[in-house]
């Protein structure tokens, strides 16, 4: 392959990993052409990209990209992008190689431009599930102020509730007593 289809290519391979922070390699072989072709269509629907590419050139585009891999891939390699988050994507790609059993199998994962294992992509909480554990830990502190402010005023407000109907209960007798009989 002469240096300027490897330029072409390599300029097309970054135009669409430019924005790509999470991916999955994927080592798909054996799938015949109409298997492969229906798996592509299927994942393209629920936004899930899948693009076959030479290692070295993955490795090179990647590396301009920001993105080290410290295991170099073998053999075919298919990177999958697309969705919400990689916990997202993770699923997507395990329930694609539970399907295709032994003819799929997964090479490595990228989260947010740093290299992971499957297993930790699996259990990653989504962009949904994080935004929503962050706003929790921002308002539990907040909760609990208002939570001990609360305990503590409602106390007072209830003796002094009681004080004032105290008051009231012995202020009605002395007028009573002040006024002149008939």
């Amino acid at each position: 392959m002469s240096k300027a289809i490897k330029q072409m290519q390599m300029d097309s391979l970054t135009g669409r990993l430019k924005e790509v922070r999470d991916m999955v390699f994927l080592n798909v072989v054996g799938l015949d052409a109409t298997t492969e072709n229906k798996l592509r269509l299927d994942l393209r629907k629920k936004g899930v990209t899948l693009h076959q590419v030479k290692n070295t050139l993955a490795r090179r585009v990647l590396g301009q990209l920001g993105i080290t891999i410290a295991q170099p891939c073998s053999g075919p390699t298919t990177v999958a992008w697309g969705l919400g988050s990689i916990s997202e994507l993770s699923k997507e790609m395990e329930a694609v190689v539970k399907k295709n059993d032994k003819k799929i199998a997964v090479k490595g994962v990228i989260a947010d431009g740093t290299e992971t294992t499957f297993a930790k992509a699996l259990t990653m909480p989504s962009k949904a599930e994080a935004i929503g554990r962050v706003v929790m830990l921002a308002l539990s502190p907040a909760a609990k102020i208002a939570g001990s402010l609360k305990g503590p005023a409602g106390i007072v407000a209830g003796q002094i509730k009681g004080v004032s109907e105290r008051k009231e209960e012995a202020a009605p007798a002395p007028e009573a007593a002040a006024q002149p009989p008939a």
